[in-house]
């Protein structure tokens, strides 16, 4: 029986996209349970960044072996902004890295996000789906620059679900 490869692949794409809309839905699940078993005391940005950060640990580690200064810093560089562009990539996003003009200084661009569109389902801030991805990126980096013995940091310049229209992080080592 032969096989219809444009209908194979067509397929695995609308699964690829369904699997990843429903990622986003059952974190901001588990983030109404977390709340309900907190109480009605605890801050709803207290347990997002807290989740961030958790989350942020894991996927540091999970980085670590393909890091390396083989190259040199300023591949290095663009390596690390590459790990965490494909991790918004592998979400549903749509995200680069490109050098800075400045060595040691790197651009990570996101112009489609998934998260808003979920966070807005369940009545989620979007100031909390900013500050949530940046504690992300911050938090991956600690376990990068221990391990490294570097001190890079990385800070949010625009922000889609503050209506900027696209995410901008400059990821840069400190001096």
């Amino acid at each position: 029986m032969p096989v219809n490869a444009e209908k194979e692949i067509t397929k695995l794409w609308r699964t690829l996209h369904n699997m990843q809309a429903e990622n986003c839905k059952t974190f901001y699940r588990w983030r109404e349970v977390a709340l309900e078993v907190a109480g009605p005391d605890k801050d709803p940005m207290d347990v997002a960044m807290k989740a961030a950060e958790m989350m942020g640990k894991d996927i540091g580690k999970g980085f670590l072996p393909r890091l390396n200064w083989l190259k040199g810093e300023d591949a290095f560089m663009l390596n690390l902004g590459r790990s965490l562009a494909g991790l918004w990539n592998t979400e549903g996003g749509l995200a680069t890295a490109e050098p800075g003009e400045n060595p040691g200084e790197v651009f990570i661009k996101c112009t489609r996000c998934p998260w808003p569109t979920a966070a807005k389902e369940f009545g989620v801030p979007m100031e909390e789906v900013a500050l949530s991805r940046e504690r992300l990126f911050q938090t991956i980096l600690s376990d990068v620059n221990v391990f490294f013995n570097i001190n890079l940091n990385i800070e949010m310049l625009k922000a889609i679900p503050r209506g900027e229209g696209i995410y901008l992080f400059r990821l840069y080592k400190e001096n």
